[in-house]
C-alpha cells in the first residue's frame, strides 16, 4: 500500500465555501430529524399521564450504553404527498436501526406512537419493509416495540393494505430463516398489527398498556353486536394468562425493556465476534481518530471536498484518503481510464476495494471497473461504491467503441458480485451512472447519501436544454417559430422540477437511501457497516422449515 499524498488545500476560499454549503445542508438534515423528535415530545404529558415513556426513551433504554446505534432511514415520507416543505414531519412514522442490545448486534424498530398515536404511515411501510430485509440479509435479531393505531383509515389506500401484507410475511421469514423475533408490546395492535405479537418469537406485555385483538370494542360491536372491554378482549393479563400470546408479563415500559434484555442476553451465540476483524468495532467505539490505523488527513476536510455543483471537477481519491487506515491506497490500472477510479485499503481493519468518479464512465473505465469488480469477487472483499457520476460517456466515438456492451458489462458485474457492496453517494448520481455504481436498484447491502448529493436521470439543465431542442425541432417541421419567452419559461420550469426532486432530502424520503449521513462521520459509518457484514458473514444460523409458531 502507498500513503496517498494529498494535493488538497484546505484552507483555500474554494475548500472554505464549499464547507459552509455542506455545513448549510448538515443543518437543513439535522433540523428535520429534530422536527420529527419535537413532534413527538410533544405527547410527552399524555405519555407521563400513562405512566408510559416516549418512543425515543424507550429505544434509549433498551440499548446498550455508550455503544454505537446507526439509525436508518430517518428521512422517510418526507415532502410526500405535496406536503407543505416547512411542515412535512419526516420518519415514516417509526424508529429503526441498527444497535446493541445485552451485548448483540440487533435491528431495532419503534412505533413513534408520540406522533398520530403510531399510525402506519405509507413510508412508514416501506421504511418497515427496508429495515426487515436488512436484519434478514445480516442475520440481526428483530426488536420490535410496539404501540400503533394501526392503519390510519382516513388515509386509507388499498395498496396499502394488499402490500402491508409482505411485513407479516417478513417476520415469518426472519423466524425460519433462524433470526430471533422479539416484540415488547407497548400498547395497541389491532387487526393487521395483531399479527406483529402473532408472527414474534417472544412477545412482552405490559400489564394494563398492551392490547392485542384482531377487532377492537367498536369493530367488534359494529360487526356482531357483541359487547367487550378491551382488556377482556385483547388485554396484557388475558393473553399471557388465557390465551398464549404473550410470554412475559411486565408491570410498565421499564420492566418490559428490561425484560427485552435479559431475553436477548440469553443468545449467547450471537455474541461471538466477527470471524477475522472482530478488533475493528473496538477500535470505532474507542473513537480512536488518533490511532496509527486511522486516516493521516483530517475527517473535517471531507466538508469542503465535494462541490456543491457537479460540474466541479473533484479527486475521488482524497476523499478516499480520508476514509482508509493510515490514507494508504492500492490503485488499480492508475494510466488506464483515469476517470474511473479502483483502489484497494482497509477500513478499521477490513480489506475494502473503492471505486469511484473523477469525470464520466468510458469504455476503458467501464472494462477496468468490470475487471476490478471480479478481482474483488476473488479476493472476497467488500466494495464501496463512491457515486460521484454524470453518467457513462456518450458521443460519437464513444457509441463506435462499444460504450453501450461495454458498460452492460460492468453493470453485469454489479449485478452479479458475490461480495458485499455498500453506496455513498457524495455527489451526482445521473444517468445509467447510478446503475453501474450499485445505486439503490442494484440492492447495495447499504446506501447512505450526503447531504449534497444529487440523483437524476440527467442534470436539469441537460434535460431543459433537451427538451428545448425537441420543441425547436418540432416546430420547424410544423413552419413555426418558437416564441422565445416561452421557451425561457419551459427550460426554467423543467431545471426546477429536475432540481427539486435530485435533492438528497427528498430521494431520502423516497427511501431510496438509508439514509444521509455527515461526510464527517463515512468512516465510522463504513466501520459499524463492514463490522455488521463481516458478523453477519461468521454467523452460523438454525434455520426451521417454518417459523417459531404461538403455542
Amino acid at each position: 500500500m502507498n500513503v496517498f499524498t494529498s494535493q488538497w488545500n484546505a484552507g483555500s476560499d474554494q475548500a472554505r465555501q464549499r464547507r459552509a454549503a455542506t455545513l448549510e445542508r448538515i443543518a437543513a438534515l439535522r433540523e428535520l430529524e429534530q422536527r420529527a423528535a419535537q413532534a413527538s415530545q410533544r405527547s410527552k404529558p399524555q405519555f407521563e399521564k400513562r405512566g408510559q415513556l416516549l418512543p425515543r426513551e424507550r429505544v434509549g433504554l433498551l440499548l446498550d450504553p455508550g455503544r454505537p446505534w446507526l439509525p436508518l432511514c430517518t428521512l422517510a415520507g418526507y415532502l410526500q404527498d405535496r406536503q407543505d416543505p416547512a411542515r412535512s414531519v419526516p420518519g415514516g412514522g417509526m424508529l429503526a436501526g441498527i444497535g446493541f442490545v445485552s451485548g448483540v448486534r440487533c435491528m431495532v424498530v419503534a412505533s413513534d406512537s408520540g406522533i398520530e398515536a403510531g399510525a402506519i404511515q405509507e413510508k412508514g411501510l416501506d421504511k418497515m419493509l427496508r429495515v426487515q430485509e436488512i436484519a434478514l440479509q445480516n442475520k440481526l435479531p428483530f426488536i420490535h416495540l410496539v404501540e400503533s393505531a394501526g392503519a390510519n383509515l382516513m388515509r386509507y389506500r388499498v395498496e396499502g393494505f394488499v402490500l402491508g401484507g409482505g411485513l407479516f410475511r417478513n417476520l415469518a421469514r426472519l423466524s425460519a430463516a433462524g433470526i430471533p423475533v422479539i416484540t415488547v408490546q407497548h400498547g395497541s395492535g389491532t387487526a393487521g398489527g395483531a399479527y406483529m405479537p402473532g408472527l414474534s418469537d417472544v412477545v412482552i406485555m405490559v400489564r394494563g398498556r398492551s392490547r392485542a385483538f384482531l377487532a377492537g370494542p367498536p369493530l367488534l360491536k359494529a360487526a356482531t353486536g357483541e359487547i367487550a372491554t378491551e382488556e377482556a378482549l385483547g388485554g396484557a393479563e388475558m393473553h399471557t394468562g388465557i390465551s398464549g400470546l404473550g410470554e412475559y408479563l411486565a408491570e410498565d415500559d421499564r420492566h418490559a425493556l428490561g425484560l427485552a434484555r435479559q431475553v436477548v442476553a440469553q443468545l449467547s451465540q450471537w455474541k461471538q465476534p466477527a470471524a477475522k476483524n472482530g478488533h475493528a468495532l473496538e477500535a470505532i467505539e474507542s473513537g480512536a481518530a488518533a490511532s496509527a490505523g486511522a486516516p493521516l488527513y483530517a475527517t473535517e476536510e471531507l466538508l469542503g471536498l465535494m462541490p456543491a455543483h457537479h460540474r466541479e471537477p473533484v479527486d475521488m481519491r482524497e476523499i478516499m484518503a480520508r476514509l482508509v487506515d493510515g490514507s494508504a491506497l492500492l490503485e488499480f490500472k492508475p494510466g488506464y481510464g483515469s476517470a474511473t477510479v479502483c483502489a484497494q485499503g482497509a477500513i478499521a481493519g477490513h480489506a475494502v476495494g473503492f471505486i469511484s468518479n473523477n469525470g464520466p464512465i468510458d469504455v476503458a473505465g467501464a472494462n477496468k471497473a468490470t475487471h476490478f469488480i471480479q478481482w474483488m469477487c476473488q479476493l472476497g472483499h467488500p466494495i464501496v461504491y463512491l457515486q460521484n457520476t454524470t453518467g457513462y460517456m456518450v458521443g460519437k466515438d464513444s457509441e463506435q467503441s462499444g460504450m453501450i456492451k461495454h458498460g452492460s458489462k460492468m453493470i453485469q458485474a454489479v449485478t452479479n458480485a458475490t461480495v458485499p457492496q455498500i453506496t455513498i453517494q457524495c455527489g451526482a448520481s445521473f444517468g445509467a451512472g447510478n446503475y453501474g455504481m450499485c445505486g439503490r436498484g442494484y440492492a447495495p447491502s447499504f446506501l447512505f447519501s450526503w447531504p449534497g448529493a444529487k440523483t437524476a436521470v440527467m442534470g436539469g439543465e441537460q434535460a431543459a436544454r433537451t427538451m428545448q431542442q425537441v420543441t425547436e425541432a418540432a416546430m420547424a417541421r410544423k413552419g413555426l417559430q418558437p416564441d422565445a419567452e416561452q421557451m425561457q419559461n419551459q427550460y426554467q420550469q423543467i431545471v426546477a422540477m429536475f432540481e427539486a426532486q435530485a435533492d438528497a432530502l427528498v430521494t431520502s424520503g423516497l427511501l431510496l437511501d438509508d439514509g444521509v449521513i455527515d461526510p464527517r462521520d463515512t468512516r465510522q459509518i463504513l466501520a459499524f457497516c463492514l463490522d455488521t457484514l463481516a458478523e453477519a458473514g461468521a454467523r452460523s444460523l438454525r434455520p426451521m422449515q417454518f417459523g417459531v409458531a404461538r403455542m
